[in-house]
């Protein structure tokens, strides 16, 4: 994996640039459309190549839990599993490990947990994280970490922030030879100080890119733009810069503000399933009576498959009659948006006026917010 920086905002720490892996350019800054379990969930990988997707996320802890990342190597690995020939980041399970599982308990080892889905017992290692990640195959793995939730004291966060370099030299070991990249991450909490710690070992050990983990995690939303904006622009210049689990439309402005470089979020995927839609215009609650007899297109400045050939009426009526198509439809909208939303910033960048296209973006938003 290659990265390079090619337009820096004049006004800013915003940044455009490139990852050349070998399936291909990930134009950043981007954004990641999450693929749990091998699939994001109501598309197909031609819908996604349709929106602009040019880079998924799947996670490691439900693969390994179901159907096995014995079996997708097996099959060949997770690209050939899904149908998908573009890169993938997988994340390393920890996240899931401490908010999913039934029971989890934390040793230097790693984290002994219960299955969510049948209650079987596992322990997941540093060493077995990237095991399973080697064999999913894809093309930028995440180290193995404690995610800490908030609120939390400072003294457990040193000491998580401590484990978990301790899980990040491992991780490193673990994937030497195996040719994908390796992002570390950066934990810390809300505490600056033990970002900065974090930060600076994690830099001695060498990754090819890092990562910002356990933000938006309950901490406020001024907590979590104050240490993104404060963490960002210290990452390595020379390295993508990710921050993991963020988040809103104006959360990604904030973050490319910043100086980040990859972002990934349920958001736009479970919301457009549970019938909000984002729009140029604001959001959208697809279920209101009033766009019972809207013949209109959802979003009338939005070029995707959804606004080009249905109503409002129309996805309405999906939506209430619980229709699989809606969750098909909706999705397909809403990472054409947020896709979108990464273009238009890449441009933005490229041309020297990111700081107006975001000033003209929070104030097209305050005028739908009073018109409302």
């Amino acid at each position: 994996m290659k990265f390079q920086v090619l337009s820096k905002d004049p006004e800013g720490s915003a940044r455009a640039g490139r990852i050349e892996t070998s399936r291909g350019p990930v134009d950043t800054p981007v954004f990641m459309p999450v693929g749990t379990a091998g699939s994001v969930k109501s598309i197909s990988p031609d819908d996604l190549e349709s929106v602009g997707a040019q880079i998924i996320l799947a996670n490691t802890y439900h693969l390994y839990l179901r159907p096995g990342h014995e079996r997708v190597a097996r099959l060949g690995g997770l690209h050939k599993f899904m149908g998908w020939d573009r890169p993938i980041l997988t994340d390393s399970g920890g996240f899931q490990v401490f908010s999913l599982a039934r029971i989890n308990k934390i040793e230097e080892e790693g984290v002994r947990f219960q299955s969510h889905i049948d209650g079987s017992r596992h322990l997941l290692t540093p060493e077995a994280a990237i095991g399973i990640q080697r064999n999913l195959g894809s093309d930028i793995m995440m180290c193995f970490d404690e995610c800490t939730t908030y609120p939390v004291s400072l003294e457990y966060a040193s000491e998580s922030v401590s484990r978990t370099l301790r899980w990040a030299v491992r991780s490193k070991e673990a994937a030497a030879g195996s040719g994908q990249a390796l992002f570390g991450i950066v934990q810390g909490s809300v505490f600056k100080d033990l970002r900065d710690m974090c930060l600076e070992k994690l830099a001695g050990i060498g990754f090819d890119g890092y990562a910002i983990g356990s933000l938006s995690v309950g901490e406020s939303k001024e907590q979590m733009l104050e240490v993104m904006n404060w963490l960002a622009p210290r990452l390595p210049e020379s390295m993508p810069r990710y921050v993991m689990g963020v988040g809103t439309p104006e959360d990604l402005i904030e973050g490319v503000r910043a100086g980040v470089d990859m972002f990934d979020c349920v958001m736009p995927t479970r919301n457009g399933r549970n019938g909000t839609l984002f729009t140029s215009r604001g959001p959208v609650h697809i279920k209101n009576n009033a766009y019972a007899e809207d013949p209109g297109p959802l979003d009338p400045d939005c070029g995707c498959y959804t606004c080009r050939r249905f109503s409002r009426a129309y996805l309405r009526h999906l939506f209430i009659s619980r229709e699989l198509l809606s969750y098909r439809l909706n999705t397909i909208h809403n990472l054409h948006y947020y896709l979108g939303l990464m273009a238009q910033m890449r441009a933005a960048i490229t041309a020297g006026r990111f700081e107006q296209w975001r000033s003209d973006f929070h104030a097209r938003q305050e005028k739908v917010t009073a018109e409302e």
